[in-house]
C-alpha cells in the first residue's frame, strides 16, 4: 500500500494531499485518476531521486506486475495533469523516472512569501526573487509575481509611479505572452487601466470579463468596489463589498474594502464597525490601521486617530503618507508646530526616497498654505499619483473643490472620458 503522510506535500503551484487523495493547484482541486494520483506520489515522495521500474511497482500499485508500457503511460498522464510543468518529470533508462521541480520555482515561492508582508521591503524582496526566476526559467508565474510587485509599490505609493506601471507593463506582458490572458492577468490589467491610465471603461470591462470566467473570485470583486467608489458608484461598490462577505466572509480585504467604501459615502458609524473588524482580524495590516485612524479623525476621536496612525507608521515606516496623514491630523486639531515638524521632514525625505506629492497638498493645505498646496497637487498630476484615482471622492480634497484651480488639474488627470464626479462631492459634503 501507499503510505500515506500526515501533512500534504507542496511542489511549484501544486500541492498533493494523499491523505484526501487530491491535487490542487493554487488550491483548486485537480481531476486525477487514481493510479496517476498514486505515481505522481510516489515522484513527489522522492523529488529529486530517481524511481526504477521495480521500486514504482511496488509503491504506486502496491506490489502489482504491470507492464514498463503501463508504467510510461501513467507517466505520460501525470505529466499531462502537470500541464507546463509536465517536463518536471524526466526518465533515463535503467534509472527509471525523476520529479525535479526548478530551482527557480524555488524563488518563486519565496517571492510570494517576502510579498504577502505588504511593506515596501517584502515587495522589493519578492520583485528580487521573482526576476532571478524569470532569468533562469521561462516560467509565467514569475513575470506574473514580478508585475503584481511592481503594481502594488505604485499603487501604495512606495515608488514613482509612472515608473512602477512601467516595470508592471513590461512583467505584465511578458506573462501574458506566456500562459495567455488568464483572469488573475486580467485583473491586474484593469487595475492598471483603473489606478493609472483612469480608463474607466476598460478597466471594468475587463473587470465584469474577469468576474465571468471566475465568478468567486474575491480579488475582483474587491477591484470592483473600489472602482465603483473612486467614481462615485457607491451603491455599487457595497454590493460588491456584500458579494464578498457572501462569498468568503474572512476574507483578509474585506473590512478594509468596507472601511473604504463606507468612508466614501459618508458612514462614519459603520466604517469605524468596520474598521476594529479589521484591526481584530488582521491587526498587522497598515492599511487597515491607517483607515481606521482616518475613521476615527472624522469621527471626533482625534487622540485615538493619532495613535492609530503612529503605530501604521511603525508597521510600515516606508510609506511616508501614513506621517503626512498624521500631519494633517495634528493641523487640524490646533497641534500646528507639531504638523510643520513632520512636514519639514517629509520635504527632506523627498532628497532621497519618494514622497507622495498628492498627500503633501493635503498636509499644506490643512496648514493653510493653500497655494503651495496647489503646487504640490499640480506635482502629483505631474507624477502620476496613484492616489489621485480617488480625486473625485476623497472627503479630504473638499475644502479644495470650491477653488478654480482644481478643476484643469482635475481633467488633465482623467481627461475627457471620465465623468466629473466633483458635483457629486459638492453635493453631498
Amino acid at each position: 500500500m501507499v503510505r500515506i503522510p500526515v501533512e500534504p506535500i507542496p511542489f511549484g503551484p501544486f500541492c498533493l494531499d494523499a491523505a484526501r487523495s487530491r491535487l490542487l493547484r493554487d488550491g483548486v482541486e485537480i481531476d486525477v485518476r487514481p493510479q496517476a494520483f498514486h505515481v505522481l506520489h510516489v515522484l513527489v515522495q522522492n523529488s529529486g531521486r530517481h524511481v526504477n521500474y521495480e521500486q514504482m511497482i511496488q509503491a504506486a500499485w502496491s506490489g502489482t506486475l504491470v507492464s514498463k508500457h503501463t508504467v510510461a503511460v501513467t507517466v505520460g498522464e501525470v505529466k499531462k495533469v502537470l500541464g507546463e510543468c509536465g517536463p518536471w518529470i524526466s526518465y533515463r533508462p535503467r534509472l527509471g523516472y525523476c520529479l525535479e521541480t526548478p530551482h527557480a520555482d524555488d524563488l518563486v515561492r519565496q517571492g510570494w512569501h517576502c510579498w504577502n508582508r505588504c511593506t515596501r521591503e517584502g515587495f522589493e524582496r519578492a520583485l528580487c526573487y521573482f526576476q532571478r526566476a524569470a532569468r533562469e526559467s521561462n516560467d509565467p508565474r514569475a513575470f506574473e509575481g514580478a508585475s503584481l510587485s511592481y503594481l502594488m509599490m505604485g499603487t501604495y505609493g512606495m515608488r514613482p509611479a509612472r515608473q512602477m506601471y512601467q516595470g508592471f507593463l513590461q512583467a505584465h506582458r511578458r506573462a501574458v505572452a506566456l500562459s495567455g490572458l488568464t483572469p488573475d492577468l486580467r485583473a491586474d490589467r484593469a487595475q492598471g487601466l483603473h489606478v493609472f491610465e483612469h480608463k474607466i471603461a476598460e478597466a471594468e470591462a475587463d473587470l465584469l470579463q474577469a468576474l465571468r470566467e471566475k465568478p468567486k473570485w474575491v480579488p475582483v470583486h474587491i477591484r470592483l468596489s473600489m472602482l465603483y467608489a473612486a467614481t462615485g458608484r457607491l451603491d455599487e461598490a457595497l454590493e460588491q463589498v456584500e458579494e464578498v462577505r457572501a462569498i468568503d466572509p474572512l476574507a483578509v480585504p474585506l473590512p478594509t474594502s468596507e472601511v473604504f467604501v463606507r468612508f466614501f459615502r459618508g458612514e462614519l458609524d459603520a466604517a469605524l464597525i468596520a474598521a476594529r473588524d479589521a484591526l481584530e482580524l488582521h491587526p498587522y495590516l497598515p492599511l487597515g490601521r491607517a483607515l481606521y485612524a482616518q475613521a476615527l479623525e472624522y469621527s471626533g476621536d482625534t487622540e485615538e486617530a493619532l495613535k492609530q496612525y503612529r503605530m501604521a507608521t511603525v508597521l510600515c515606516p516606508d510609506l511616508p503618507w501614513l506621517r503626512a496623514l498624521e500631519a494633517i491630523c495634528l493641523a487640524n486639531s490646533g497641534r500646528r508646530a507639531e504638523a510643520v515638524a513632520i512636514l519639514q521632514q517629509l520635504e527632506e525625505l523627498r532628497d532621497t526616497e519618494y514622497v507622495d506629492a498628492y498627500f503633501q497638498s493635503l498636509l499644506l493645505h490643512a496648514l493653510g498654505r493653500k497655494d503651495e498646496a496647489f503646487l504640490e497637487l499640480e506635482r502629483a498630476a505631474n507624477e502620476n499619483s496613484a492616489a489621485l484615482f480617488v480625486l473625485d471622492v476623497d472627503p479630504r480634497m473638499d475644502p479644495l473643490r470650491a477653488d478654480a484651480r482644481l478643476g484643469p488639474i482635475r481633467n488633465r488627470v482623467f481627461g475627457p472620458e471620465v465623468g466629473d464626479c466633483l458635483q457629486f462631492r459638492i453635493t453631498n459634503s
